[in-house]
């Protein structure tokens, strides 16, 4: 499933795999890996995706 996020082009998450992949519209892609769903859901739902990303997804889930 794709989902438009406001501070990004697209997000997409792989349940099967728990891989996130965040699309910049710049066209840059970052892939993260052994992403729990619920820090999935927990991005997809924040207030502010990018107040999220830097306390809960910065520098884990690296691939």
């Amino acid at each position: 499933m794709t989902t438009r996020v406001s501070a990004y082009q697209s997000v997409g998450y792989d349940a099967a795999t728990s891989r996130m992949t965040i699309a910049l519209k710049q066209g840059r892609n970052y892939d993260f890996c052994g992403m729990p769903p619920d820090v999935h859901q927990g991005f997809m739902n924040a207030g502010s995706v990018g107040a999220y990303y830097d306390r809960v997804i910065r520098d884990r889930y690296l691939c």
